[in-house]
């Protein structure tokens, strides 16, 4: 027994031992704190260095990430506050370690710019004298401003001047390598609603640190990558880290001849991200003449401006003339606001007001070709039109948390206008008839819009799910009464074979709906590829009632329903696109997107007026196909194919006769397909720093299946007198090409530019006549050279010459083939003298042959000015003269695929101008929250 308890007693002493030896529960040490450790890696121009190797350790970490392709990088899950830091990039010179004693209580630590020195090359044969200047990135195209010497007091359309593919003209619209921007942001975010020449024209150039032309796909693309349809070109402003907070103010005032007149101010609180922007314009000015740079002080450069395009091809025009005279006044004004409302939610707010009150004078000679003959026609008109505007847009974004993001866009657009117009048209050949009318109308659209947008990231990077939601309702309500007489000719005399009066009221309401939701969903394979998923629903729903009134001779209305239209029709797509990504890696010179798109569709609906409907469907598969080879980063090709399937519209497939407008009965086709389109996009560029070099070159290329191509059928009516009847077919063979190319070389530390640049342009397009196919080659060529001599700080001489050809030909024998050829020669430039003085000309010679009413009138048009600056150039005073000559008389020749309109401008462009201008302005630096480095992402937005 003694045995047994000397046994128990052994083991409770060893259990006591055992248990002694281990903590007791409420001992337990927490887990360690988690923190995220981010920063950037910059080179010795302030660019950010993509894919750099950065290292993390410590006696807790082993971690390596590289840099994105804003140089940024970011660490999560770091245990230990106290840590060393290498930084590895090839080309430059790795960082000693460093080490780095963070405070253990924040969760988040950002660090101070890392700054890398490039390695030298100790080879001969290599010698670098250059920074790149200009950097492409994925959907980017990037301009350090700092490479780019401007006067004091120089505003950012100044400097996009010097800048490589840039053309900038007097109105604010710009062109780049061939391609028109159409939006302004600052910092990444829309500013003053996107207006891009106030922007351009008011800030000034000092506060610029990066100006960059993005190919916008929209918001959603931008936050998850997954591109749909044709990107706009949007120019993103980003400014110097040390001139991001200030205040500005722009005042003039102008008074000329002629009861000329215009007024502005500008003004912008800039504070980071904070801004507040105010622009406010009153002006009145000639139709059809170049406008005046009234903000940078320059005069207009009527004739074409830099390039002058010449008469001749599709749209293209002679000089600066859009086609029309009279005069414009104008009034606007635009408020812009953006600041964050929390530590969570950012607000950015968008309200303009635009006022037009338009006197036009146009006229015009066309030919339009048919199976039968020719119709030859003079038109004439003069119109008085009043429009008012109103467009409100509110952007709301919330961070919820590190992984859930809100966005929401509340929209309201209102639009009201009235006028008067009187017409004329004379018409011979195979119609003779002349119309004479006089017409008064008003309507109103308001519109309201809202778009939804919700995106969540999920713990494994990349991954990422998003939804969107988007819902417009446009109501429109036209109104227009309609007094015209038409004589009816007997054949090719004279003699009237009816004289027909009409008094009508022609009431329309149109009401339309859209309806669209969205999803994506993005699953990372690797570290360099994804599969992308995008499903989409599209609902346009439309109301629509056309009356036509009588009125008799006591002024009473009667509803004619022959003339009347009523129908409501809807149009519903869906696109669902699973497409693999390539290419993801920041060392990855390859980078493709490789799937396919289904969309079903259906269109119905109903047309009240004739008691018929209409329902159909279809389904197309579209391939999806990207490339892009990133030679470095100032060497890029990238080639796209897209695809899209566009229904015929409503009326195109009714098989009834509408005969709302007599002189132009409209009967569809119901056997009508949907139209495909197969479009092929490139661009290559390339950018030498050592030789400061740039050239590019873009292409297009687009081949319809089923075009739905109108047929123009002569009619007789009861009177025996002609006129076209339009009904609908679908037809292949429609293709078009453009390519352009630019050539830009800087020389003497850029005091010289030299600047080739050209396009070429070709139009396959088919019409029919009579039930007869007419086949349209267009082509255009286009060949400019403007170098631009800056030898000295006071000299700006700015010579440019160009040559357009442009013929067409049809395959009806009736028709006439046309051949325009333009020589423009222009020359701008300033000379500043005494300091404070400056003198600005402009002058343009067009020589143009091929268009018989402008053979004898190849306009000089002259422009001059004369500028004083004062208070230490915060001040101007200037005199401005116009077209001293008074030559701005051009004609704009348009050519379809079945006629050739030219129209002239009847400008009465000579006149002067005194102008008083003040700008001030004050700039400091950004400082970052508790002496911590500014942080920016690549859109130049501020990390706070």
């Amino acid at each position: 027994m003694k045995y047994f308890y000397s046994l128990i007693i052994g083991l409770l002493m060893y259990s006591t031992q055992v248990l002694a030896q281990q903590p007791a529960k409420h001992n337990v040490p927490p887990p360690l704190p988690m923190r995220e450790v981010s920063g950037i890696v910059k080179d010795s121009t302030d660019l950010g260095v993509i894919g750099a190797t950065v290292s993390l350790t410590s006696h807790k970490d082993t971690l390596k990430v590289s840099t994105n392709t804003d140089g940024v990088f970011v660490f999560k899950n770091v245990k230990s506050a106290t840590y060393t830091l290498v930084v590895q990039s090839i080309g430059y010179t790795s960082t000693a370690p460093m080490r780095f004693k963070q405070n253990d209580a924040v969760p988040r630590i950002i660090m101070d710019p890392i700054v890398l020195k490039e390695k030298k090359n100790t080879l001969n044969e290599v010698v670098i004298n250059g920074t790149p200047s200009i950097t492409y990135k994925t959907d980017t195209v990037e301009y350090k401003a700092s490479d780019y010497i401007v006067r004091k007091n120089a505003t950012v359309d100044e400097l996009l001047k010097k800048m490589e593919g840039m053309e900038v003209a007097n109105d604010g619209t710009l062109t780049h390598q061939g391609q028109t921007v159409t939006k302004a942001k600052l910092n990444g975010k829309e500013y003053l609603g996107g207006d891009l020449a106030n922007a351009i024209k008011n800030l000034p150039a000092e506060i610029v640190d990066k100006i960059q032309v993005v190919d916008d796909y929209g918001d959603q693309a931008a936050r998850t990558g997954i591109k749909d349809g044709d990107p706009e070109k949007v120019l993103n402003i980003t400014t110097r880290t040390d001139k991001s907070v200030g205040n500005m103010a722009n005042v003039n005032a102008g008074a000329g001849n002629d009861k000329r007149y215009e007024a502005g101010l500008f003004g912008t609180r800039i504070n980071q991200n904070q801004v507040l922007g105010l622009n406010a314009r009153l002006n009145n000015t000639v139709n059809g003449v170049a406008q005046n740079n009234a903000d940078s002080g320059a005069g207009a450069q009527a004739g074409g401006g830099r390039g002058g395009q010449g008469a001749g091809g599709r749209g293209a025009n002679n000089g600066s003339s859009t086609g029309s005279g009279g005069t414009t006044r104008t009034g606007n004004a635009s408020f812009s606001y953006r600041d964050k409302l929390g530590k969570k939610v950012q607000l950015n707010l968008n309200y303009g007001y635009g006022g037009t009150d338009v006197h036009s004078i146009n006229s015009s000679d066309a030919q339009n070709f048919t199976s039968l003959g020719t119709i030859f026609s003079t038109r004439g008109s003069v119109n008085n039109t009043n429009s008012r505007n109103h467009n409100f847009r509110a952007e709301i974004e919330a961070n919820l948390d590190s992984n859930n993001f809100l966005r929401i866009i509340p929209t309201l657009t209102y639009t009201s206008s009235s006028g008067k117009r009187a017409d004329s048209l004379f018409q011979t050949g195979i119609i003779h008839q002349d119309q004479i009318s006089a017409n008064k109308n008003k309507n109103t659209s308001p519109k309201f819009g809202a778009s939804v947008f919700y995106q969540h990231l999920f713990k494994k990077p990349r991954r990422n799910f998003s939804i969107q939601a988007d819902l417009n309702s446009n109501r429109q309500h036209a109104e227009q009464e309609q007094d015209s007489r038409i004589l009816y000719y007997l054949d090719a005399s004279e003699t009237v074979a009816k004289d027909s009066l009409i008094n009508r009221i022609v009431s329309r309401k149109n009401l339309q709906r859209n309806y669209r939701g969205s999803l994506t969903y993005v699953e990372p394979l690797s570290t360099n590829t994804q599969l992308e998923f995008n499903g989409q629903i599209n609902y346009n729903g439309y109301d629509n009632t056309a009356t036509t009134s009588n009125i008799d001779a006591l002024g009473n209305a009667k509803i004619i329903d022959s003339l009347s239209n009523i129908y409501d029709y809807s149009f519903t797509q869906a696109r669902i696109a699973l497409n693999y990504r390539y290419g993801l890696n920041n060392t990855s010179k390859v980078r493709f997107s490789l799937g396919l798109t289904a969309v079903p569709a259906l269109l119905s609906g109903t047309k009240v007026s004739l008691g018929t409907s209409t329902s159909r469907s279809s389904f197309n598969i579209i391939p999806i196909a990207r490339f892009e080879y990133l030679f470095s980063r100032q060497h890029r090709l990238s080639v796209n194919y897209s695809g899209n399937a566009v229904e015929p519209t409503f009326d195109q497939i009714q098989p009834v006769r509408d005969v709302s407008n007599p002189q132009n009965p409209v009967v569809g086709n119901p056997d009508l397909k949907a139209t495909f389109s197969h479009s092929i996009n490139g661009n290559y560029n390339n950018y030498i720093a050592n030789s400061k070099l740039n050239y590019s070159l873009n292409f297009n290329t687009t081949f319809t299946q089923n075009a739905v191509v109108r047929n123009n059928v002569q009619i007789r009516d009861a009177y025996n007198s002609l006129k076209t009847e339009t009904r609908f077919v679908n037809m292949d063979g429609v293709y078009r090409f453009n390519a352009n190319y630019s050539v830009n070389k800087q020389l003497n530390d850029r005091k010289y530019n030299l600047a080739f640049s050209g396009s070429v342009n070709y139009n396959h397009g088919i019409s029919m006549s009579n039930d007869i196919r007419n086949i349209t080659r267009t082509w255009t060529f286009i060949e400019r050279f403007g170098p631009r001599i800056n030898p000295k700080e006071w000299l700006e001489v700015n010579p440019n010459v160009s040559y357009n050809v442009t013929s067409s030909d049809n395959t009806l024998p009736t028709s006439i083939d046309s051949r325009t050829n333009t020589v423009a020669l222009n020359i701008d430039g300033k000379v500043y003298f005494w300091d404070t003085w400056l003198f600005g000309y402009s002058a343009s010679k067009n020589y143009v042959s091929g268009i018989s009413s402008n053979i004898t009138s190849n306009p000089f048009v002259v422009n001059m000015y004369i500028e004083k600056e004062l208070f230490n150039r915060r001040g101007r005073v200037s005199f401005q003269a116009f077209d001293l000559f008074n030559q701005n008389n051009f004609v704009n020749r348009v050519i379809n695929d079945n006629s050739i309109v030219d129209t002239r401008s009847n400008a009465l462009s000579r006149y002067f101008m005194l102008r008083l201008s003040m700008r001030l302005q004050k700039w400091s630096g950004a400082r970052g929250k508790g002496g911590r480095g500014i942080i920016r992402r690549g859109d130049g937005s501020f990390m706070q």
